[in-house]
């Protein structure tokens, strides 16, 4: 379906869809009337945490941030119809739950061995190791086979994880088929570890293998809080390729009245993005009070209000958000049905929906129709 055949299709469920409603559990996220072929951005969900070195739980980040989107209202005043260009997410693909439960086996086994004190050289560690890098590599192949597909429709992809390993496949594929291009990189984190754990593509090595790609120019790190010597060695002596806005540094700007002003601090952060930037939201980025239940969270972080702004400042900037990723998010384990078991999923669903709407309008315009009110 090409693009104005997408528009039309679109054009005649706007016209009979109820925007103030409730939400249809029987349409796509956030309760939106379009297909996959019909819409212009296109999410596909990860269920993926293979390496997890913590605590478990993002794999189901997909399915419960779909079941919260229904509550997010549609209605934005800063992008009041980006919605109509048509959001959806793709069926679970069945192949990667199962590969992924099964390789999750294997790297806690893994992991429990080199907890243990098992030499780095056991064959049956080494041989372990091999198995999860070798399956990870089946993902990245596929997750790019699958954005490639989407991009050549002319469509926008998202990412949501599971873990924050998850997006490398999307990266390639943008690569390809943008060119050049920066990442503003949110969260407690690097994820500049090389091979953590001897995983090659583990969640905490995202970043060092995202450098790897020749296209990626710049890679714009914010809110980072928890890191290792290795890390901050490897991005401090490379300045031209890596920038870092740590929590503390940005804290203690204002607290000691360098910088008084957030809005100063994102046009800081934003100048260092070159024309095209990627997105990759690990929800740890965020004040743990938000995402209570995500592998890693760390103390500190940005307020929800912080990162719409910064967010919205990409798109007020004029640079395009070519794509972007939102993992880490991991609801509560207990089955209850409370406001504490779909808090982290509540708070992924609206940053979801930021993001969605803000690719959208910086890569294809305000919607036609849209009038700020």
């Amino acid at each position: 379906m090409d693009k104005q055949v997408r528009h039309e299709s679109r054009a005649l469920k706007i016209k009979a869809f109820e925007e103030s409603t409730a939400a249809q559990k029987n349409n796509q996220i956030f309760g939106l009337p379009f297909s996959v072929k019909e819409s212009e951005l296109v999410i596909i969900p990860v269920p993926w945490e293979v390496t997890v070195s913590f605590r478990a739980g993002t794999a189901n980040g997909p399915r419960a941030i779909r079941d919260a989107s229904y509550q997010v209202d549609l209605y934005d005043p800063i992008t009041p119809d980006a919605w109509k260009y048509g959001f959806s997410m793709q069926s679970i693909d069945e192949r990667i739950q199962a590969k992924a439960h099964y390789l999750r086996a294997i790297a806690a086994d893994c992991i429990g061995h080199q907890e243990q004190g098992c030499s780095s050289e056991d064959p049956k560690l080494v041989h372990m190791q091999q198995e999860v890098n070798q399956g990870s590599n089946w993902l990245n192949n596929l997750l790019y086979k699958k954005s490639l597909m989407c991009l050549n429709e002319e469509k926008i992809v998202g990412i949501v994880g599971g873990d924050h390993s998850v997006p490398l496949g999307l990266m390639q594929a943008l690569a390809q088929h943008h060119g050049s291009y920066g990442i503003l990189h949110i969260d407690a984190h690097f994820d500049q570890r090389d091979a953590f754990e001897g995983f090659e593509f583990s969640h905490a090595s995202i970043m060092r293998n995202a450098s790897r790609i020749d296209a990626i120019e710049k890679i714009v790190h914010v809110g980072i809080r928890d890191y290792c010597r290795e890390e901050a060695y490897f991005v401090a002596h490379s300045p031209k390729r890596f920038k870092t806005f740590t929590d503390k540094t940005m804290a203690f700007t204002q607290f000691t009245g360098e910088t008084t002003s957030w809005a100063d601090q994102c046009h800081e952060i934003i100048a260092c993005l070159p024309s095209r930037v990627y997105i990759s939201f690990d929800i740890d980025g965020l004040d743990p009070s938000l995402c209570p239940h995500t592998g890693t969270p760390v103390p500190g972080g940005l307020s929800f209000q912080q990162a719409r702004f910064l967010l919205w400042q990409v798109l007020q900037s004029g640079k395009k958000i070519i794509g972007f990723d939102l993992c880490e998010v991991a609801p509560a384990s207990n089955n209850k049905t409370s406001w504490a078991s779909d808090w982290d999923a509540n708070v992924g669903a609206r940053i979801l929906y930021h993001l969605c709407s803000l690719t959208v309008t910086s890569m294809l315009g305000a919607y036609p129709d849209q009038k700020n009110i």
